[in-house]
């Protein structure tokens, strides 16, 4: 079992390189509560595309900087903010979501926006007609079928992650913590329950009482390695093996056993903020950091435990990696978004991953990645969401920019579309794309892989 130590955590969490500033400025008046609304789009499907070149160069140099002081990873704040408080009264308002009519349901574009009065949203999860958001107000809300269904709230730290696994809701923090939930459809006041943290109580405990436990962190501080002492910024579920992997500004990936909430490894992984892990094909692992790699690893049993070896890097780049996606086609095709814009894409060989070529189009950072049948969307702090269709052969056509949010994209999240009212004949597969951005809003997105190329 690999333990985490070394150097000490690359200031809080990849922002910039030798780092050692664990506070982030704060955002003021940018973070005060504001009642939800709805907007009500008249949007062209037609949109223009706001960049001049479809394979124009982007931005090579530090795309962020006007942006934030902390431009190489995670535009995030400090989670000590005052937040929005969660209305004891009356968590769950009516939904403002407002369906549009069956004529623009046909279309390419966008289908509605939510404003939300409780911050910037961090992430995103959606299952059937379930979407959960997290924000930074530490509340997680549950909308179904557009309305506003449920809601809980965690006790601290800004919500930046969220996975699903069965009747399970996990979720990564701020403040260093995993949360477990749980559905309770018995219970209509309050349907859903935390149910533990990851690690559990008992293991920390016991984790604790053995010194070769401990590992060294920072200057003066050891604690024990099962769990994580920095911000948890991403999470990746392998639903075949049961395993959960959460990467954290700690430098480290831990891999976790969903049946009974164990800790099997500690992967030091990266000499910076791990910014993106996901679980991909034949057993490998990718993660991304903001000390510009990307690695790839695979998982090996030891016994009834996991052991994970690197086997290959497939970047290494001044620029930070924010993002990384796997195509769900089969196809074997690992995306990677970084602070410089760009995109860059692995196709999968007979041995090894080989670099297929970048992907041009956003003016700034590329904070997150989704892939969906031969569709790849890009979000970025430019406020844009790009759209690339892979064809036979591997090449990519550039097929439209999603614009709309007035902040920088921060998550997104795909599910197919169901509606048979969108369906335009068989060979014609439609996705539903939901956006979640820090200027407070999720907006939803019809989007056809027979999208016509811009």
């Amino acid at each position: 079992m690999t333990k985490e130590g070394g150097a000490p955590a690359g200031g809080g969490g990849g922002r910039g390189r030798g780092s050692t500033d664990l506070h982030r400025p704060k955002l003021g008046t940018l973070m005060h509560s504001e009642p939800p609304s709805f907007i009500n789009h008249e949007y062209d499907t037609n949109q223009t595309n706001p960049y001049a070149h479809r394979n124009s160069n982007a931005s090579t140099g530090s795309p962020l900087h006007n942006y934030s002081p902390y431009y190489k990873t995670d535009p995030s704040p400090s989670p000590n903010y005052a937040m929005s408080p969660w209305n004891p009264t009356s968590p769950f308002q009516t939904s403002p979501w407002i369906k549009s009519s069956p004529l623009l349901s046909t279309r390419n574009g966008l289908i509605g926006s939510l404003v939300r009065a409780e911050g910037h949203i961090y992430s995103l999860a959606a299952s059937g007609d379930l979407l959960y958001t997290g924000s930074d107000s530490k509340n997680i809300r549950v909308w179904k079928s557009l309305k506003d269904f449920s809601g809980f709230k965690s006790s601290s730290g800004l919500v930046k992650s969220i996975v699903l696994s069965g009747g399970k809701i996990f979720t990564g923090h701020q403040d260093g913590k995993i949360r477990v939930w749980k559905f309770y459809p018995k219970n209509p006041w309050k349907p859903y329950k935390r149910v533990g943290e990851l690690p559990t109580t008992k293991d920390f405990i016991k984790s604790s009482m053995n010194p070769s436990n401990y590992v060294k962190v920072r200057h003066r501080f050891n604690v024990p390695w099962i769990k994580h002492f920095d911000a948890v910024s991403c999470m990746s579920l392998d639903r075949e093996q049961g395993i959960l992997y959460s990467g954290s500004w700690d430098k480290t990936v831990k891999v976790w056993r969903i049946s009974d909430s164990k800790c099997l490894e500690s992967i030091n992984a990266h000499d910076d903020a791990v910014n993106s892990v996901v679980a991909g094909f034949e057993g490998l692992v990718l993660t991304g950091s903001a000390d510009g790699t990307v690695k790839v690893w695979r998982r090996e049993l030891v016994g009834k435990n996991t052991k994970h070896v690197r086997v290959q890097t497939l970047l290494k780049q001044e620029s930070a990696v924010t993002a990384l996606a796997v195509s769900a086609a089969g196809s074997g095709v690992v995306y990677c978004g970084s602070s410089d814009g760009l995109v860059n894409f692995w196709e999968r060989g007979k041995h090894s991953l080989s670099h297929g070529g970048v992907l041009r189009g956003h003016k700034l950072a590329v904070l997150c990645l989704a892939a969906a049948g031969n569709l790849v969307f890009s979000g970025s702090a430019d406020k844009s969401i790009g759209v690339w269709r892979k064809e036979e052969g591997g090449d990519h056509t550039w097929l439209s920019v999603l614009s709309g949010h007035s902040g920088p994209v921060k998550c997104l999240a795909v599910e197919e579309d169901k509606d048979q009212l969108s369906k335009c004949g068989e060979d014609d597969q439609r996705w539903v794309v939901y956006s979640g951005s820090l200027d407070k809003s999720v907006k939803i997105w019809r989007v056809s892989e027979k999208f016509p190329a811009v």
